[in-house]
């Protein structure tokens, strides 16, 4: 069903699952002009295009917002910055079998679908995601359960993509199946936007398939309070009062979020609904990204601004993935360097003060 056709479906009959897709879909929803450049076609040939209902909406009320920067295509994603590469944190170097990763010892990267109810402009897999990507097929699926079954090192299952609860949820829960009689893995874990741009989802079916015997863990990508909308709200407490743990990641985003006052409000209003703010995002290099990018020194100024000001409850780690698959690393502002008979220390207004390290015992 196209975007018309939706817009003129009767009320009750728009598929749970809608999107408006392509530049055609965007124009007649009345989120893009009449007339496309053959620089913003050519992106849309080369990277996904769509949002949902619900991020179309939004975007209509703003369309020159925060939400409408990060899901409209625009003539810089073109632009291919020095240092921007197809696979920025390295997923093909530790892909031991298509759709996992395993980068580090206790975790495997789980990837059962290359499709998202919504595209990112800045996201980091947008070479890989979206239609003609790389989904699984069951034999696919099988082998990576059968990595999984042969190493005991894996502790932790995280799923991603793709996003992960776009799949219907019957399918989740006979993989999660699989993955429950798997005994030492103990913990699975969800990267997703679904609750925040497709919130009808998060239904009881899928609240079913995610109560596991291992424990579970949704953690949300969400760049701005703009994005929590009531319903998606109502999603995130129906996760949370079925026992599953929420956390947050952010992209820091310049001209969406590079602002602590803007991170404080979206911060603070995750926290009022049971979602931890786990990671804030240095931006990935990925291709055609530059136009979103914020400087490291600014990113470490934004969170040190937020220290002292909003509640440790509110306070994400700012956070690196190494380009080339090195990992993440934590980049956030010193507070503490050393000197002769102990440390000086920098306090949340900026303000030294001197801290002679007592004597410790051997």
């Amino acid at each position: 069903m196209d975007s018309a056709a939706i817009d003129n479906a009767p009320a009750g009959t728009i598929p749970t699952r809608a999107t408006v897709r392509g530049l055609v879909g965007l124009q007649q929803r009345g989120l893009l002009g009449p007339e496309v450049t053959p620089g913003l076609q050519r992106v849309a040939e080369r990277y996904a295009v769509a949002v949902t209902e619900t991020v179309a909406g939004l975007i209509a009320r703003d369309p020159d917002g925060p939400l409408a920067r990060q899901y409209l295509p625009s003539e810089a994603e073109g632009v291919d910055a020095p240092g921007e590469i197809e696979d920025p944190i390295g997923d093909k170097a530790h892909s031991p079998l298509r759709g996992l990763v395993h980068r580090y010892p206790d975790r495997v990267l789980l990837k059962l679908t290359h499709a998202c109810p919504v595209y990112c402009r800045f996201c980091f897999r947008r070479e890989q995601v979206g239609p003609g990507g790389d989904a699984l097929g069951k034999a696919d699926v099988e082998a990576a359960l059968d990595y999984i079954r042969a190493h005991r090192e894996i502790w932790e299952v995280v799923f991603s993509g793709g996003d992960p609860l776009y799949l219907p949820a019957r399918k989740l829960k006979t993989v999660l199946a699989e993955i429950d009689a798997i005994d030492h893995v103990e913990v699975v874990r969800f990267h997703t936007r679904v609750p925040v741009v497709l919130p009808q989802v998060i239904d009881d079916a899928m609240l079913e398939a995610l109560r596991r015997r291992s424990a579970t863990y949704v953690v949300v990508h969400v760049n701005h309070r703009d994005e929590l909308t009531p319903e998606g709200v109502a999603a995130l407490r129906r996760l949370s009062r079925a026992g599953i743990t929420l956390l947050s990641q952010t992209v820091l985003l310049r001209g969406v979020n590079d602002h602590a006052g803007v991170l404080a409000e979206l911060f603070r209003a995750l926290v009022a609904n049971n979602v931890k703010p786990y990671y804030l995002h240095h931006l990935d290099a990925a291709r055609g990204t530059s136009h979103f990018r914020v400087p490291i020194a600014r990113g470490q100024e934004i969170v040190r601004q937020l220290r002292g000001s909003v509640s440790g409850l509110c306070q994400p780690t700012y956070m690196l993935d190494i380009p080339g698959g090195h990992g993440k690393v934590p980049i956030g502002p010193d507070y503490l360097s050393a000197m002769d008979g102990g440390y000086e220390v920098t306090d949340p207004q900026g303000t030294a003060h001197v801290y002679p390290e007592p004597n410790v015992s051997p």
